[in-house]
């Protein structure tokens, strides 16, 4: 899928330079957005709750790569960019500094039928407000950029224009 296909918002700004982390927050009509659990055996952050996210590959750019991490982790294509969330930067394990950027996303495809990549994720999850201390379970006291990112997207929902009604549940 190529960038030309993405519709980004007006005033939606994209990250310089290039990020080395993209990351997609999608909504539900409820305003429930989509968390992961990231496999057991993992290199990195096993066994924690994340969104739709991945490195962005040397060839491409930070919209390309959006567009084919949610591909990848959920079978949903990337419709729009609604809000950049904001940059982040982060120690990987190996204690490599990376900088992350998230956006909260619209998608088309079935919401109820995400496509996992099983080897990957265990599980899946729409969270409300009511849920975001369940996306701290097994992090480190001082790891909380999932739940902080997740509680800005649900943020989101709630002003005028939030994305969520405008996500697709066909098929």
């Amino acid at each position: 899928m190529g960038e030309n296909e993405v519709a980004v918002a007006e005033g939606v700004r994209l990250p310089q330079p290039r990020p080395d982390v993209v990351g997609a927050v999608v909504l539900n009509a409820e305003g429930r957005a989509f968390v992961q659990l990231r496999d057991a055996d993992r290199r990195l952050f096993p066994n924690t709750w994340d969104v739709v996210s991945g490195h962005v590959e040397d060839d491409e750019t930070p919209v390309a790569a959006l567009a084919r991490e949610v591909a990848e982790e959920t079978g949903w294509r990337l419709r729009r960019i609604v809000r950049n969330l904001g940059s982040y930067r982060w120690p990987e394990q190996d204690g490599v500094e990376q900088t992350s950027v998230y956006f909260v996303v619209e998608v088309d495809g079935d919401l109820s039928r995400p496509v996992l990549e099983w080897d990957k994720h265990s599980r899946y999850a729409w969270v409300g407000t009511e849920d975001l201390d369940m996306l701290l379970e097994n992090c480190t006291p001082d790891d909380t950029l999932i739940r902080d990112v997740v509680a800005r997207a649900l943020d989101v929902h709630r002003q005028p224009g939030g994305s969520a009604e405008q996500n697709s549940t066909s098929g």
